[in-house]
């Protein structure tokens, strides 16, 4: 028997015994692996930083914190056993059901962060979960999915209700894939990642890229906006994919901003310094970021592209002309860099953004500073993102429950733009099969119509809609 068949075989045996669980049961086993989560929430977010040498270890527990308690304040109120809505005059009865198997892919920039949220939405919606990581990451990822393993079985969950793989290795990733026990599909990590989930026929809820970009109007705080982006840009060195990754500002507060994110740690690079840099962040054969710049500090990528930065530097900022393969930097880079761009009005400045986000980030997110309410309203609806952030910053906005109400989530679809089924954060209410009991309700204006009006041809649209709603 083969790695895959064992695996598959054990989640298998797993979502049948999951179906005895009750809402009580369940809960229990979802509290102890919140606990489990909260109690090595340092440990693990230091294995972490350790294996993958990208970020800071410090954020990382802040990661796992987020992973644990605000998913587990999102998620302990929901029901997911049995009934979970009835509405007597309708006649409709709800039932949730678990959906059985869920492969989670891990990526090395969240590994454990990622594991504990995914771990907690499998468990609550008793769907037993494979987790196969990033290479770079395996161990870290094995720590934490056995913490959270033996807390889910001591609280009562059934045997191979989380499993891993600890030798991550293609195809073994393909064949768990296609398995057709297999009953969804978490796909979390890079775009080749996510589109062999996808082609591999059993459903996907998948994440997209984010190349995330922030306007800061004439009427934003721009001390406020500056200190909120770096906020988010600096927190774990920039790997969440929901970062900034561009400032797009009018010409008429350019310099004050400049000036802002100069006396915050900023570093504006020169031309020849950011065309250093555009070679070393941004690999042309892969089309994508360099993984050598992922989660790095500033200083030590500037370093790496041959040049120094003051004391201090906690972001390095290139001034751009355009968008696309001829600028590197204004692609997605989990890294401590911004590119920065001058709009001399609104329209220009939308115009900049939808470029920024047609370049890798259709359907993620998207920032505006500003406190008039109709730029925002015109924003949100000129930009093809999933979340439109007001005043807000993006890695910590677009993760959910610390500055909205967004769901907290380590899985952020981007919607059809992004060959996404949903623009929502994923929790547990996407791993749910609601069955619907409906009784006999007879619709009266269909039984009080006279079938030989559908019938005659004669009879035209509004005649017929008429007599359709005759005894409404």
């Amino acid at each position: 028997m083969s790695r895959a068949d064992e695996i598959m075989d054990r989640a298998a045996k797993a979502a049948a015994s999951f179906r005895n669980l009750t809402q009580k049961d369940t809960d229990a086993v979802v509290r102890a692996v919140y606990l489990a989560a909260m109690a090595e929430r340092v440990r693990l977010a230091r294995i972490a930083h350790e294996e993958t040498g990208i970020g800071l270890w410090r954020d990382k527990a802040i990661k796992n914190f987020i992973a644990a308690q605000l998913v587990y304040d999102d998620i302990r109120g929901l029901r997911t056993v049995g009934v979970v809505s009835e509405d007597p005059k309708l006649g409709l009865l709800e039932i949730a059901q678990p959906i059985g198997p869920v492969l989670g892919f891990i990526p090395f920039t969240n590994p454990t962060a990622t594991t504990i949220f995914k771990a907690l939405i499998a468990m609550k919606t008793r769907n037993p979960l494979v987790l196969s990581p990033h290479p770079a990451c395996r161990r870290s990822v094995s720590a934490a999915a056995s913490v959270l393993y033996r807390a889910a079985r001591a609280a009562g969950a059934p045997d191979g209700c989380i499993q891993w793989v600890e030798r991550p290795a293609p195809k073994l990733s393909e064949t768990l894939m296609t398995d057709p026990r297999l009953a969804l599909i978490l796909a979390t990590g890079t775009n080749g990642l996510v589109r062999k989930a996808f082609a591999s026929g059993t459903p996907v809820l998948g994440v997209g890229p984010g190349n995330v970009p922030v306007y800061i109007g004439a009427s934003a705080d721009i001390p406020f906006a500056v200190e909120s982006i770096i906020e988010s840009k600096t927190f774990d060195l920039g790997t969440v994919c929901a970062s900034e990754q561009a400032i797009v500002v009018k010409r008429a507060v350019a310099k004050s901003v400049v000036e802002e994110f100069e006396s915050q740690g900023g570093y504006f690079l020169s031309p020849s310094e950011v065309e250093k840099l555009g070679r070393i962040a941004y690999d042309r054969t892969r089309e994508s970021m360099a993984p050598t710049v992922v989660g790095q500090p500033a200083a030590r990528i500037a370093a790496s592209a041959g040049f120094a930065v003051p004391p201090g530097t906690r972001l390095l900022l290139a001034r751009l002309e355009g968008v696309g393969p001829d600028f590197p930097l204004s692609a997605e880079i989990l890294a401590p860099i911004l590119a920065f761009y001058v709009a001399d009005d609104f329209d220009e400045a939308i115009r900049r953004c939808s470029e920024i986000i047609a370049y890798g980030g259709v359907g993620h997110t998207a920032v505006i500073y500003s406190n008039r309410p109709e730029r925002i309203e015109y924003f949100s609806r000129a930009l093809d993102a999933g979340r439109i952030l007001v005043n807000t910053p993006s890695t910590q906005g677009a993760l959910g429950g610390i500055y909205n109400t967004l769901s907290p989530s380590f899985t952020l679809a981007c919607g059809s733009g992004g060959r996404n089924i949903t623009t929502d954060n994923i929790s547990a209410r996407h791993l749910l099969n609601i069955h619907r009991i409906a009784r006999r309700r007879p619709n009266a204006l269909w039984t009080a119509l006279d079938p030989v009006l559908i019938l005659d041809a004669d009879v035209d649209a509004e005649r017929l809609e008429a007599a359709y709603h005759r005894n409404s």
